[in-house]
């Protein structure tokens, strides 16, 4: 009997995939760390800014009893965070693309 643990469907998958990628000749690349670490940067300054963001929000709803007001706010703010999300997606994609 092995002693090695049973796979699970995620690890079979990966490796059916990375067989998949050699077969079709793609080579793996490791990611270098000052990129990681530039990522790393621009996901923390992201959840800054949302933090900052959600405070602001929940201050201004804190002083409107006014529900088309509040609705107004609350699409402001659906609006701002969808912005900082898309802010960092093209962030991280001119830094992998070593812009």
């Amino acid at each position: 009997m092995s002693d090695t643990a049973p796979k699970s469907a995620y690890e079979i998958a990966m490796e059916r995939l990375r067989q998949k990628d050699k077969e079709q000749g793609i080579v793996e690349q490791a990611v270098p760390e000052a990129q990681k670490a530039a990522i790393a940067e621009a996901r923390r300054v992201h959840e800054s800014k949302v933090a900052e963001a959600k405070i602001l929000h929940h201050s201004k709803l804190a002083t409107v009893a006014d529900w088309e007001e509040r609705e107004r706010i609350e699409a402001d703010h659906r609006r701002e965070l969808e912005r900082l999300a898309n802010d960092l997606d093209r962030r991280i994609t001119r830094i992998r693309e070593g812009r």
